[in-house]
């Protein structure tokens, strides 16, 4: 449950679109590094008393070693200027029931200005649509689909698999100029549109995106519980159906490597064996990159073997991929590891962009 921490801003360190990161004096003396969302709780300033949801951080968890401000008490920030007590503005309740549930306005609400053009739409016309496990892969993807197609115009769909505010993700705040828009779907919030539910997202970025290319992906962030199905990403499977039920071309990136300790996520992950595998019940091109070396190619392989009868098992070239990812506008990390202490997982994320955008091109 909560661990409740109170303390005091001493200062502010860096921000990123949406956050602020936090220096903070416990009550005890004890220093702490904190997060704040100022679009939730109002903006931190030093000397701000803060109450702090610390438990993550305490047990070590994946918040990117943060707790995170809940509230300033003595200093609340003011109602939104526009009334919320009306469905004018939005009625859509993301993170629901929980103490910090915004309301927001849905792409496809009545009071939306997109709401005519999603009243009708149902299908995405053959978009290629990039699904990934993690939240690291998206940089690479789209590297992936700028090297062939530098004027693809990509949108970004975070599902609520990890961090539920977009704002968390320094990642997407420093790709913000190279997407067309992000969409936020289930209970995740913050992207320029929010959406109740994937299909939903899909069909915003499609008709009011207006996306060649659309990447789906969790938030930062990843539940995993060493079982078969226990994961977050297992989610991916279901995006695929999504896609496919909606006429689109769902293009699968394989979370491959040959440098995690953990065996069950060596060669081809066992996230993605079960997402695609067990999961997905409409085919998709999974993409396996040349290029890899030649022992991992041959697991990678086998691994794919049985997933054949249901996908496509599509082999892209890799030449460029390199220089392509090495000139990413963002840093490339998963699980710790950058692009030459997991090259093959990089490779494979940009070689399912560089399909989607052969799919495009053709």
């Amino acid at each position: 449950m909560v661990r409740w921490r109170t303390g005091t801003v001493r200062a502010l360190r860096r921000e990123w679109t949406g956050a602020v990161e936090l220096d903070v004096d416990l009550s005890d003396g004890t220093p702490m590094r904190a997060l704040a969302y100022p679009a939730l709780v109002g903006r931190p300033e030093p000397g701000d008393r803060v109450l702090l949801n610390a438990g993550a951080l305490l047990m070590g968890l994946g918040t990117g070693g943060y707790a995170l401000v809940v509230a300033l008490p003595d200093r609340l920030p003011p109602d939104p200027a526009q009334a919320l007590d009306t469905r004018e503005a939005g009625h859509l309740v993301k993170a629901r029931y929980t103490p910090l549930q915004p309301i927001l306005l849905g792409v496809d609400e009545e009071a939306s200005p997109h709401h005519d053009v999603l009243a009708t739409a149902d299908d995405l016309a053959g978009l290629p649509v990039v699904t990934a496990d993690l939240h690291s892969a998206l940089p690479a993807i789209l590297a992936g689909i700028h090297a062939d197609a530098p004027d693809a115009r990509v949108a970004y769909l975070l599902t609520d698999g990890g961090a539920l505010p977009a704002w968390f993700s320094r990642t997407l705040a420093g790709l913000r100029g190279h997407l067309v828009g992000t969409v936020t779907v289930g209970q995740a919030f913050g992207g320029d549109l929010e959406a109740a539910t994937l299909h939903t997202g899909l069909l915003a970025a499609r008709h009011v995106l207006h996306a060649d290319v659309a990447i789906v992906a969790q938030g930062p962030g990843n539940l995993g519980t060493g079982t078969r199905w226990g994961f977050s990403g297992v989610a991916v499977g279901e995006a695929v159906n999504a896609i496919g039920t909606l006429g689109g071309r769902p293009v699968g990136s394989l979370r491959i490597s040959d440098a995690d300790p953990r065996p069950r996520h060596l060669g081809v992950s066992h996230h993605s064996l079960t997402a695609y595998g067990r999961v997905a019940l409409v085919g998709a091109d999974l993409v396996v990159p040349d290029g890899l070396d030649p022992a991992l190619a041959g697991a990678v392989d086998a691994a794919l073997a049985p997933l054949a009868a249901r996908h496509a098992l599509v082999r892209v070239p890799t030449d460029g991929l390199d220089a392509a990812l090495r000139a990413s506008p963002v840093g490339l990390s998963t699980m710790g590891r950058g692009l030459d202490a997991d090259h093959a997982y990089f490779l494979a994320a940009a070689a399912a962009g560089r399909h989607a955008a052969h799919l495009l091109i053709h």
